[in-house]
């Protein structure tokens, strides 16, 4: 395949990919989704995740349908990134797509289910054995060498299931053996750019470069070579220095000629005798022909060193049999699943469901935010969660939590500001996103359809001509195209007038029943909507008071069926309570007579306020 046959390689890339890794190893990177190869070969880590990506999932990036789906994307991965245990499964990380092959989807969830238990399995002295040994592996920048010392070090943890199982297979005295002698070698490259020491250990020994510390003589020959070669070059002062001793003839410079350099060198005179030519016709001849012949007799000598000393090396590496070839692909695909697994981990995700025609979730916890979350349960379409009764008492007796109604293809999300409806649609969308790529979700339970789109909307402040032509050219292409989608859309009257936003709300929950399709549409209109058609219904969150420091007390669990309602009695009595200036104060009192004086006063006496 032609490097300018992948999505967002162009003449230029293509050029800068071949020069520096050659077109084979640049495909072989592209297909294999190293994202590190790319980067060391001068392309920008965003640009080169992106052709990843589509290199690797171009079938299933059309799941993102909308500019805000694919921040969700983003930002999923670059959290499950920050859980990563080297550098290479972080990019690893970065490129997974959606997939659009559902065994993919549940063979990629079970190892990363797999990958999570054998994290959690881990005691603490286990775990800071893995994480320093996969430091040190990314450090060496994941040589065979350094992978080999890595799967020795992870040799006495005491798990051996999930990404530890191929591990543990390992002869563990061979692969010794072996790193001792990979230590010394590395694989030539005739590549442009040089040798790469994170290729695959070479088949023969003639592809293997020995290492200083590797075998004396070797060294030796190389320091003599390396001191004759910076003779060669000052030939000229050669002559000279030997001429400032006493030299009374021809012979005599000869015999200095050969003295200096073997004090020089380190070579035994009778070597340089025998590269000296035997006939010269002055001084510049004798010394350029000397240690040109001796250079020339040096590299030979060290190159048959060489080949004898990388043939006992190879030996040694040969009789770890295929383990060293195991634990250079184990231990790099051992930490990319270990690092979904800690991931999945770290933030508490667990195996979704796949089936049903919709999205369900009991317990679900926005993925981004910081602190303590309350869950929450929702659901638009058919699913089977709490289906019946025994599954709904589980559900109470965990979370005191009812299972959401199953059956609507559309939901009309209400309730107050800051009640938490933006936070539920982005939990849906990330919910979706991640059961999509086969990694568990941020809920107790989960029930996920499989969508061809996902349409996300956040809510936009602007309000003009422009914003909504360029939101509906946004949303309603993905709504009509044929297959299953998702819409997830917020507030859509921030952007046009609230009574022809409830026209076009109406006309779009008609949409997208006609369609077939699923979605939750966050409105504060309600009221002012149509009546909803058949498998719709209307959801509200519902703002309960003040707490003490007259924060907004929210029960962020919508109440299915029912209309929730904005509280302006709460907002005023914080305005009242928090008024220093006594003109302003009463000038929001006055507002508080607007809103139902009788409403505030209750609010501020929930909150045990009195006035001065």
């Amino acid at each position: 395949m032609r490097l300018e046959d992948y999505w967002g390689v162009g003449p230029k890339t293509s050029e800068r990919l071949a020069e520096t890794l050659g077109r084979e190893r640049a495909v072989e990177a592209i297909e294999s989704a190293d994202v590190r190869a790319l980067v060391d070969a001068g392309i920008p880590r965003g640009r080169a995740t992106r052709i990843l990506r589509r290199a690797n999932g171009d079938a299933s990036m059309g799941l993102l349908a909308t500019s805000d789906v694919r921040t969700v994307y983003d930002d999923l991965l670059a959290l499950a990134a920050s859980d990563a245990l080297t550098a290479h499964a972080g990019d690893r990380i970065r490129v997974l797509t959606p997939l659009s092959d559902p065994e993919a989807i549940r063979n990629r969830l079970e190892n990363v289910i797999a990958a999570r238990d054998a994290w959690e399995a881990l005691n603490d002295s286990d775990r800071e054995t893995v994480i320093d040994a996969f430091e040190e592996y990314d450090a060496a920048g994941g040589t065979d060498r350094a992978a080999v010392k890595a799967a020795l070090a992870l040799e006495g943890v005491d798990v051996e299931s999930g990404p530890f199982a191929p591990l543990a297979t390992l002869d563990g005295d061979a692969l010794r053996e072996a790193a001792g002698a990979l230590g010394y070698v590395r694989g030539r490259s005739d590549r442009r750019g040089g040798d790469r020491d994170d290729e695959a250990v070479p088949p023969t020994a003639a592809d293997l470069e020995v290492l200083e510390g590797a075998d004396e003589e070797l060294d030796r020959l190389r320091d003599q070579l390396a001191a004759a070669r910076g003779l060669e070059n000052a030939a000229f002062d050669v002559i000279e220095e030997v001429r400032e001793g006493s030299v009374r003839d021809f012979e005599s410079f000869k015999g200095g000629v050969v003295d200096h350099v073997a004090d020089r060198t380190g070579v035994d005179p009778g070597r340089i005798r025998s590269a000296a030519p035997g006939e010269a016709v002055d001084a510049a001849d004798f010394v350029s022909g000397t240690l040109r012949a001796l250079v020339d007799d040096l590299e030979s000598a060290a190159d048959r060193r060489e080949e004898t000393v990388a043939a006992d090396l190879q030996e040694r590496i040969n009789e770890a049999g295929g383990d060293v070839e195991t634990a250079v692909e184990a231990v790099a695909d051992a930490a990319f699943e270990l690092s979904l697994g800690r991931f999945a981990a770290e933030e508490d995700l667990s195996r979704p469901v796949f089936g049903g025609d919709g999205i369900a979730v009991v317990g679900a916890r926005h993925p981004f935010l910081d602190g303590e979350v309350e869950p929450v349960s929702y659901a638009v379409g058919s699913h089977s969660l709490a289906a019946d009764g025994e599954q709904e008492a589980i559900l109470e007796e965990e979370r005191s939590l009812t299972s959401p109604p199953s059956g609507d293809r559309v939901t009309v999300l209400t309730g107050a500001n800051s009640g938490g409806k933006t936070t539920l649609l982005e939990t849906l969308c990330a919910v979706a996103l991640l059961a999509s790529m086969g990694l568990p979700v941020p809920a107790d339970h989960a029930e996920v359809g499989l969508f061809d789109r996902i349409v996300f909307h956040r809510r936009h402040a602007s309000f003009n001509a422009g914003v909504l032509e360029s939101t509906l050219k946004s949303i309603v292409p993905p709504l009509v195209e044929s297959g299953r989608t998702l819409m997830l859309v917020d507030e859509f009257e921030a952007i046009t007038e609230p009574g022809r936003a409830a026209n076009l709300l109406n006309g779009l929950v008609d949409l997208t029943v006609d369609r077939g399709a699923l979605g939750v549409y966050v409105t504060h209109l309600a009221d002012e909507l149509s009546p909803l058609p058949d498998r719709a219904r209307i959801d509200g969150i519902f703002a309960e008071g003040l707490t003490d420091d007259l924060d907004l007390r929210v029960d962020y669990q919508p109440r299915f069926g029912t209309v929730g309602k904005s509280t302006p009695e709460f907002i005023v009595s914080r305005l009242v309570a928090n008024a220093d200036d006594r003109g302003v104060r009463g000038g929001f009192e006055h507002l508080a007579e607007a809103v139902g004086e009788e409403a505030v006063q209750r609010t501020l006496s929930d909150v045990r306020w009195s006035p001065e």
